[in-house]
């Protein structure tokens, strides 16, 4: 978020898929925020307030008292200046997003849940102790508990009980049971990181088409000064009488479609930075200018589309969430099948009781009727409507949809991967021959701007070259962008995309 006071751009980033959070700070030129800067900038102001006040108790010269005042309108100019936001840059915007992005802060609370699930299967192996009271009035004829007797009067009588259970074998169910949540857990961790990875390609999408849109809104404005001048030189030659009017209207019209253009493009540019701010959860009025990003060399090579699957199979969070599934799944069947074995606890029991027909007090009788129990139970499952096999047989069929699922992403990776390779090499290709085609229309369009400008052409031609390499540097300028996106993709595949 941005401070309104200090302009202060504050980031946190995420350690890893847990969630353990790490605060970082990224302050941009802000001497309050900053403590060397603020450091400094007090020591000198509170010189320069000193000297003021020296001068004005002791009333030496006029001169000094210049110095004095003008050192502190220094110190102020450089703390405002230093204040101000610049830019922010793709890294910044990612840890951003990764820390605010109300959809991905949505998805790790399935985390905790995941934790708590499987904490939960681990606390089935402890006993269980409860204990338990009550308090009863009685009216006419009834048992009293004390004597265990019929009684016909008025009567109040308590109970208290503490029971213990421990289980003792139960089928090999809660250890089926830990290990089933450990591997819910463990999918869990590389499924949110995969949700992280993919807002990491949105992010760097829209980052890129922010940049993107704001330089063909930049060349844009440059083709507009191109036609402009030749405006103004037609308007003069046109008063005179010495310019062709359809040339001229010419002009005007192009220059009109040149100013709707722009008009377009701004549009575009806005439309952009409300997406990315959209996925950094801040108000776009609030998102700083970002940092341009280094075009490199389109000649680089990568492997083919078999070593990229065979790489993107290993590193891809969700392909290793399936295994993991399939894991959760497998033990899901011990779990049900657990049921078909017998079950042995153990338990053991307080209880005592008290009455108001006893002449007793009621402490006494607790302690002369306290009682005592230990068992040992056994339960053997011998019909139980075909419960369990059916639930076994549903376990079956969950390990084959997984198996399915994850056959199914092994497939669309494969396509994926291809398509990464193919696209890329394609975008490389298509950025050589533009750089050609741009090259040698510019010296088209030098050709008929001197042929224009000397009477020895006419506007068609002038305007028909002109198009032909705005187009050229329009469509090098997008196909440069898709290159470096196509390249981002290509290296979450392979597992070098660092950021």
């Amino acid at each position: 978020m941005l401070c309104h006071f200090c302009n202060v751009l504050k980031i946190n980033t995420y350690d890893d898929v847990k969630g353990q959070q790490c605060v970082r700070q990224r302050t941009v030129g802000c001497p309050i925020s900053n403590s060397r800067s603020f450091g400094l900038f007090f020591k000198v102001l509170t010189i320069s307030v000193l000297l003021i006040w020296h001068n004005l108790w002791c009333n030496e010269r006029k001169v000094e008292m210049k110095y004095a005042i003008l050192i502190l309108i220094f110190c102020c100019l450089v703390c405002s200046g230093r204040g101000q936001v610049q830019t922010i840059s793709l890294t910044d915007c990612i840890q951003m997003a990764i820390q605010n992005n109300p959809s991905l802060l949505q998805s790790e609370l399935e985390l905790s849940r995941n934790d708590i699930r499987l904490r939960q299967s681990k606390y089935e192996r402890l006993p269980s102790l409860n204990a338990g009271a009550g308090h009863n009035w009685s009216q006419g004829r009834n048992i009293d508990p004390s004597s265990n007797q019929y009684v016909d009067i008025n009567s109040s009588f308590g109970s208290q009980s503490l029971s213990f259970s421990l289980p003792i074998f139960n089928g090999f169910r809660i250890l089926h049971d830990i290990r089933m949540k450990a591997n819910a857990s463990a999918a869990g961790k590389l499924e949110y990181e995969s949700w992280m990875n993919e807002l990491k390609l949105d992010v760097i999408e829209a980052y890129l088409q922010v940049l993107m849109a704001d330089d063909v809104l930049k060349q844009a404005i440059s083709q507009l000064e191109v036609t402009q001048e030749q405006m103004r030189r037609a308007e003069v030659m046109n008063e005179e009488g010495a310019y062709a009017p359809g040339d001229y209207f010419d002009l005007k019209g192009q220059f009109n479609i040149d100013q709707n253009a722009i008009e377009n493009y701004k549009n575009a540019y806005d439309i952009n930075r409300s997406r990315l701010a959209f996925l950094l959860n801040i108000p776009v009025d609030e998102l700083p200018r970002l940092e341009t990003v280094a075009q490199p060399e389109t000649t680089v090579t990568y492997v083919d589309a078999v070593s990229l699957f065979a790489q993107a199979r290993q590193v891809i969070p969700d392909i290793r969430a399936l295994d993991w599934r399939m894991k959760e799944a497998e033990e899901r069947i011990k779990v049900a099948q657990s049921d078909l074995w017998p079950s042995l606890s153990l338990g053991a029991g307080l209880g005592t009781n008290y009455s108001s027909t006893n002449e007793r007090g009621p402490i006494n009788q607790m302690q002369n009727n306290l009682g005592k129990t230990l068992s040992l139970n056994l339960q053997v499952p011998i019909f139980n409507k075909m419960r369990v096999k059916s639930q076994i047989k549903q376990a079956r069929l969950d390990v084959q949809s997984t198996a399915y699922a994850r056959d199914i992403r092994l497939n669309s990776l494969r396509q994926e991967t291809s398509n990464a390779v193919f696209n890329l090499a394609t975008l490389g290709e298509n950025i050589i021959n533009l750089k050609a085609q741009a090259t040698a229309f510019e010296e088209s369009f030098r050709i008929a701007k001197v042929h224009f400008e000397n009477g020895n052409s006419n506007s068609y031609i002038f305007l028909a070259a002109k198009a032909k390499l705005d187009n050229a540097r329009s469509q090098l300028l997008v196909k440069q962008y898709e290159w470096l996106m196509q390249k981002y993709i290509n290296d979450y595949y392979a597992g070098t995309m660092d950021l």
